[in-house]
């Protein structure tokens, strides 16, 4: 039986290689090639659609391909057959998702310290002691007894940030964190992804965002139609991409960043306006 306790070594903490996945007669991934070494930010862009969500659900075993192999630091991913093993593996994987997942009906400090004291076997004061520290760390330390609802989108994403900080993971997926958000609380969130990839967190995110992921990610992944079109280090992805699909879709993506954001600070014309009463 497949063991998550692989001892670590000098490769990739996640490699997937020529990995094929059909949903409902419908080929989503198409043979992909991806690695992330520890310590990596590596962002993964592309137009909607094109399988970029469905990568992080096959890392996580949510999904299973057909084809190809996906491995977590040495133990292959598809081989484990059982709940058991799959919930073993997720514990070291943190996913913080586009909607926030968050318990409405628990607290803030309740939806974090819930995991780490029925999974990790916690004992309730170093939960809520580890609870407290990360709600510091992602600015919201006054919003332990609130709850979700009482929260604005930003704030809540911090906490599913946090919350899945709580677990002591040694990957942690983001996908399309802020696609959810109001302009002016992407801002928080993003500061947050910043400081833990400059912490050295090993980092997998899936992104709309685009001068964000070329700040702070190591390597650039861009799919299309379920297949890796080009990758590498992000400042060569950004400035001097070598095909002509990736150059097309990031002159689209940027100049709609900039239209976004002279958008959300233009002034008001007053005298185009039109007041009836």
């Amino acid at each position: 039986m497949p063991s998550i306790d692989t001892p670590t070594s000098a490769q990739p903490l996640v490699s997937l290689r020529d990995v094929q996945l059909t949903l409902g007669g419908n080929a989503i991934l198409r043979g992909i090639d991806l690695e992330v070494q520890r310590g990596q930010a590596v962002s993964i862009i592309g137009p909607s659609g094109s399988g970029k969500s469905t990568i992080l659900r096959c890392v996580t075993g949510l999904l299973r391909p057909q084809a190809g192999q996906i491995v977590l630091d040495g133990v292959e991913i598809r081989a484990l057959k059982s709940e058991a093993q799959l919930a073993q593996l997720r514990q070291r994987v943190g996913f913080v998702f586009q909607q926030y997942n968050l318990f409405p009906h628990l607290t803030v400090l309740e939806n974090l310290v819930m995991a780490p004291i029925r999974i990790l076997g916690l004992d309730r004061a170093s939960a809520r002691s580890r609870a407290l520290s990360l709600l510091e760390r992602v600015r919201l330390a006054g919003k332990a007894d609130a709850y979700p609802g009482e929260l604005s989108g930003g704030q809540q994403q911090r906490v599913a940030i946090a919350r899945a900080l709580a677990m002591q993971p040694e990957l942690i997926l983001f996908d399309e964190v802020t696609s959810a958000l109001d302009p002016e609380m992407v801002g928080e969130v993003l500061t947050v992804i910043r400081e833990l990839v400059q912490d050295g967190m090993t980092c997998v995110l899936v992104t709309h965002e685009m001068r964000f992921a070329e700040e702070v990610s190591d390597q650039v992944y861009f799919i299309e139609s379920g297949r890796v079109i080009e990758h590498g280090p992000a400042h060569h992805i950004f400035t001097e991409p070598d095909n002509e699909r990736t150059r097309a879709f990031l002159n689209r993506a940027l100049n709609g960043e900039r239209a976004t954001a002279r958008n959300s600070f233009a002034p008001i014309d007053f005298k185009q306006l039109s007041f009836s009463v």
